[in-house]
């Protein structure tokens, strides 16, 4: 029998951990963007989002409460959105902000600060804040592409699969074959998406286990750097947003509650299996833009507290 050394062991647990912890939000958020992609037509709902820009970010911001999903699942729904012709200061805002209003993730807060409806509040209105502030950059100033190009175009990796398929106007679609469709996207979506949480998933088990957190906790006593720490913090451990406020509310009498928020704020937006499930679908220039918006509002906002 082989006896493998302890940090191995450890490593695989959190990596098990965070794919078990993941992979339902995934599966639900893979199964919405098959159904989105079979039912949802782009006219209608171009005739859904507000014409008024400021309208239509404050939509985005909103939707998440009453479409929730965790940070897991997002992704794939945002792509199917903006193929849908959804505007991206909607999409993208709409993905910042679901996985925190979100009435279960507002519940666990509530419950992780022991009934104190006041973090519950600051981690919501630090989400808003950035989420409105980067829905005025994308309705703007933003003229970069977001979508890859095999994604703007409409295509899958599976470009082969019946949800690819062309169907005529004149040809009418039955239901079942709808769902047929919607089923077998959810698949190939899940498949494509799913590789990208794994590679995300191991890389945060292995920066969880190997990379030495005890050497930054005498940096805590300043709000500066602990404010960095915690977000450093959020990046690498790639929580759920489900879960991450029993972990936040441990650290808080290390670094204080200023920080915890900028940990419960960034986390959900930025972490490690997010950036890789995003990297598939969006380009590289606006992802850079993206985290490096996010990171400095989630930063001030914080250190304004």
């Amino acid at each position: 029998m082989i006896n493998l050394p302890q940090s191995v062991l450890q490593a695989s647990a959190i990596f098990v951990s965070i794919i078990i912890e993941a992979v339902p939000f995934v599966l639900f958020g893979c199964v919405i963007t098959g159904f989105l992609q079979s039912f949802l037509d782009p006219a209608k709902v171009k005739q859904w989002i507000p014409k008024n820009k400021i309208l239509a970010i404050l939509t985005g911001m909103f939707l998440g409460f009453f479409f929730p999903s965790c940070e897991c699942g997002i992704v794939p729904i945002v792509k199917e959105l903006l193929k849908k012709g959804v505007p991206s200061y909607t999409a993208i805002t709409f993905m910042l902000t679901a996985p925190i209003i979100n009435p279960v993730v507002l519940f666990s807060t509530y419950i992780a600060f022991n009934n104190d409806s006041y973090p519950v509040f600051l981690r919501v209105l630090g989400s808003l804040v950035v989420a409105f502030i980067i829905g005025l950059w994308l309705a703007y100033r933003n003229k970069d592409t977001i979508l890859k190009e095999e994604y703007k175009k409409g295509e899958t990796a599976h470009s082969g699969s019946c949800c690819n398929e062309e169907v005529s106007p004149k040809e009418k679609v039955s239901l079942f074959n709808k769902i047929s469709h919607a089923l077998q996207h959810s698949v190939d979506e899940f498949f494509d998406t799913g590789r990208y949480l794994v590679i995300g998933a191991l890389l945060a088990a292995l920066m969880q286990t190997y990379l030495k957190t005890a050497l930054l906790f005498p940096y805590a006593s300043n709000k500066v750097t602990s404010i960095l720490i915690m977000m450093g913090f959020a990046f690498i451990l790639s929580l759920c947003s489900e879960a991450d406020a029993f972990i936040g509310t441990s650290m808080k009498s290390m670094f204080g509650l200023t920080p915890v928020i900028g940990f419960l704020v960034y986390g959900p937006m930025v972490d490690i299996k997010n950036l890789m499930m995003m990297s598939h679908h969006f380009t590289r220039k606006f992802m850079l833009k993206l985290i490096g918006l996010v990171t400095v509002i989630v930063f001030i906002y914080t250190l304004l507290l």
